[in-house]
């Protein structure tokens, strides 16, 4: 019995455990989920709580009263994105430890990103971190969204990953390999690029719209 057990656990054969929160981290029920979501008490890899607040989705009509669809351009959304992306990586690696792809390169590390990051504010919120459970995150992607082929977009229950530029994978792991540049200069270029998007933003007015993480 205690074989068959281990055998399921954390599969959706699994009738105590919740499978989701096992494979991706997250599970839409939250709280009021029917099975338990074991949380690690060590792990290589944090879960950042809707730290990533897509412009897409944030933009408020002009009263306040609901949101609205923001027009912005895919170039706009992933300048948006890569900019997100380099503050949290830059900030996590330089004061935690290394990260590899999507997580830690020591379980050490990512405990005192928890501890420290709970304490910490990003984009005028407060940040909530938390050990995940996932360690393969081939399990944890959807497949038909890489395929092109998923169409339940925000209602399905698997990660669809938006990548960062090829431009800003090469620079952030490159730092590790003596061609480090420093941080200021990354915060100019940052400058510069959202000089641009500002730029664009005073021109005629358009319709304007164009991220378990």
């Amino acid at each position: 019995m205690a074989e068959y057990l281990a055998a399921i656990f954390g599969t959706e054969k699994d009738k105590v455990n919740c499978s989701f929160y096992f494979k991706i981290g997250a599970c839409r029920h939250g709280d009021r989920c029917s099975r338990i979501h074991n949380k690690p008490t060590f792990s290589q890899t944090v879960l950042l709580q809707n730290l990533y607040v897509n412009p897409q989705n944030s933009a408020k009509s002009a009263d306040g009263s609901h949101l609205v669809v923001a027009n912005v351009s895919d170039e706009e959304m992933q300048e948006h994105y890569d900019n997100f992306f380099e503050d949290v990586f830059v900030e996590c690696e330089d004061k935690y430890g290394e990260i590899e792809e999507m997580n830690f390169r020591r379980e050490e590390d990512a405990e005192k990103a928890v501890n420290d990051l709970n304490n910490r504010w990003f984009g005028g919120r407060p940040v909530y971190a938390e050990l995940s459970p996932v360690t393969d995150f081939r399990e944890a992607c959807c497949r038909q969204y890489e395929m092109g082929e998923c169409t339940r977009s925000g209602f399905c229950n698997f990660m669809h990953l938006k990548p960062i530029s090829r431009e800003l994978r090469r620079y952030l792991y490159s730092r590790r390999k003596g061609s480090r540049r420093s941080r200021s200069r990354s915060r100019d270029r940052r400058r510069r690029s959202r000089s641009r998007g500002e730029n664009r933003r005073r021109d005629p007015p358009r319709n304007s719209r164009s991220g378990r993480y």
